[in-house]
């Protein structure tokens, strides 16, 4: 064999081996956003169900195959008539549009140094590119043996842009709802073990 295709497959191999997996540990993490409201304060409010997953290689700081998933339904802004309204078709429409997704393909990551991280966001029956501030925080092995990172995810995008276009007008002036959403991910994500290796097959015994 060519000693280049050689060296060539050698070194995909050597990436793909270092490349780990980890998912999101929702039990230590928050998707959240933050909207103006009524043109003087802003309301926040976060989503209760949502995965997400990705591969990394600590030795290079590659952060690909980045795949987020959130379920609107469980939206959350601390007042039930308008979480239902915001659920309902003036909003995110979840009987129709059950998902929200983010997916990006990789990102480059040192730690402590933010980073922007584009992927397509697809909201509302509507995906389009998206940009978001990424830091990451670093890895630590937690009491049980798990390996954790840590990692912040900011940015902005224009509601109507995805067809979130609902809104009323104020009697002085602007309007009830901002165009703006804050969107914020504080993320705590858990190494995937590898899986052991299969029992031997046992051998049958002879009558």
């Amino acid at each position: 064999m060519n000693k280049l295709v050689l060296s060539l497959l050698c070194l995909v191999t050597a990436n793909a081996v270092s490349a780990e997996k980890y998912n999101l540990d929702t039990s230590h993490s928050e998707v959240g956003f933050s909207v103006t409201h009524l043109m003087v304060s802003k309301v926040k409010g976060h989503f209760k169900k949502y995965n997400a997953s990705f591969a990394f290689d600590q030795a290079s700081g590659e952060v690909t195959d980045i795949d987020v998933n959130i379920d609107p339904a469980t939206i959350y802004t601390n007042e039930d008539k308008r979480d239902d309204h915001l659920r309902g078709a003036d909003f995110f429409d979840v009987k129709k549009f059950p998902a929200i997704t983010f997916k990006a393909d990789k990102v480059k990551v040192t730690k402590g140094q933010k980073v922007v991280v584009t992927g397509q966001l697809a909201m509302h029956g509507v995906s389009k590119p998206a940009s978001f501030d990424l830091e990451y925080s670093g890895s630590v092995i937690d009491p049980w043996k798990n390996e954790k990172l840590g990692f912040s995810l900011v940015g902005k995008i224009n509601r109507k842009d995805w067809g979130l276009t609902w809104n009323k007008g104020l009697d002085k002036g602007g309007v009830a709802v901002g165009d703006e959403v804050t969107i914020s991910v504080d993320g705590e994500a858990q190494k995937v073990a590898a899986p052991s290796a299969a029992p031997a097959a046992a051998t049958k015994k002879g009558k």
